[in-house]
């Protein structure tokens, strides 16, 4: 058997995935077959080799001995507790191939299913999501039975194995090339039989229940974020590791603020005297009142950034900017008086608007020339 980098075996890079790695297993081994191979050694010597790759990558212990110490580490000769040792079983190819298809390989025992995930929808205002909280959740879930200890069996009784598929959950059927697997009939798929089964979870190993947990929401977090809370979802089957509970994160609207990233925007309404002439104006934040140097002659929409006064990253720690965003309000409710005012303020600029509202000029100036174009 060839000594060759295992990883360089399954054409993986060291810190593949186990997605990966069955996915360059699957490739490899429908390769190098023996039903493909007709006799030809070295295709069986490559498939050998390819499945004794994949046992070990597969295995988390034994792929971490094998980072480790290298083929000493996984070695049974050497005490490594490695390789399984022997041939290569070419009957149970489809089962490891095949397996996330027809459910499961031939020869391979039963494994009970871990417990599925959960998810929790925590709503939150902009200010909590900023600053962080800590919170208690109720969720509904399945635990595992106090009495029987997930076994699903009566005190004092436990599972037998299944006498059909001898415990591995799964028949198989073969015609020809391929090889079907199907779901035990008689033990569903569990490779074990409850006669006496425990009366308050019926034989489930599992009963519902509503928990509380406290969940620690850190600083800075928005829509979309998750928080995992590991082995705080659904109970596995027969003892099984539980599942993972995720919180999924959904930030309310805020009636002043718009969050994009770190950055926080706003509008503010602005009197167009202190627009034209410049001035000082207060505007939120998260933490109180600031002031805002206005400059002279600014235009609605305009817009100035306060630095450091947005989100802190809960990733980065990076503080992102309150960007203001300038509309200018026109006056309402006006006295007589006021009106009188404004008619004598507009008469001083008349036949001035070039100096004194360009963009007003420039627009009307655009379109006697849009109209002059349409005419020739």
């Amino acid at each position: 058997m060839s000594k060759r980098d295992y990883y360089e075996v399954l054409g993986v890079a060291k810190g593949a995935s186990e997605r990966d790695i069955k996915k360059a297993y699957k490739k490899l081994a429908m390769k190098y077959h023996p039903d493909r191979a007709q006799g030809d050694k070295s295709l069986e010597d490559k498939f050998k080799e390819v499945q004794e790759a994949y046992e070990i990558l597969s295995d988390e212990r034994k792929r971490a001995a094998y980072d480790q110490y290298g083929h000493a580490g996984v070695d049974p000769n050497r005490g490594g507790g490695g390789f399984g040792g022997g041939g290569a079983d070419f009957g149970d190819i489809f089962g490891d191939v095949f397996g996330d298809i027809f459910g499961g390989g031939r020869g391979r025992q039963s494994r009970a299913r871990q417990g599925a995930d959960l998810r929790y929808n925590l709503e939150m205002s902009l200010e909590e999501a900023v600053r962080g909280k800590e919170v208690e959740i109720r969720v509904p879930t399945l635990v595992e039975c106090e009495v029987c200890h997930g076994s699903g069996a009566k005190k004092g009784s436990s599972p037998t194995t299944c006498p059909t598929c001898k415990g591995n959950g799964q028949v198989q059927m073969r015609q020809g090339f391929f090889a079907v697997q199907q779901t035990c009939p008689t033990c569903s798929g569990k490779g074990k039989i409850i006669s006496d089964p425990c009366s308050p979870c019926r034989g489930q190993g599992r009963v519902e229940k509503t928990k509380t947990l406290s969940v620690k929401v850190p600083p800075g977090v928005d829509t979309g974020d998750r928080i995992r809370l590991t082995g705080e979802g659904e109970a596995g089957e027969q003892g099984a590791p539980a599942g993972d509970l995720y919180v999924q994160v959904h930030v309310r609207d805020h009636s002043i603020f718009t969050r994009d990233g770190n950055n926080l925007y706003c509008e503010v309404p602005l009197g167009f005297t202190t627009a034209a002439l410049g001035g000082e104006i207060q505007v939120p934040t998260l933490d109180g009142k600031v002031k805002l140097k206005i400059t002279p002659e600014t235009q609605t929409g305009k817009m100035f950034r306060l630095r450091g006064k947005g989100v802190k990253s809960v990733r980065s720690g990076a503080v992102g900017d309150l960007m203001c965003k300038v509309v200018i309000e026109t006056p309402v409710n006006l006295s007589s008086k006021q009106k009188e005012l404004l008619e004598e303020f507009e008469a001083s600029i008349n036949g001035q608007s070039a100096k004194h509202r360009p963009k007003e000029k420039g627009f009307f100036d655009g379109v006697k020339q849009f109209f002059d174009d349409l005419k020739s």
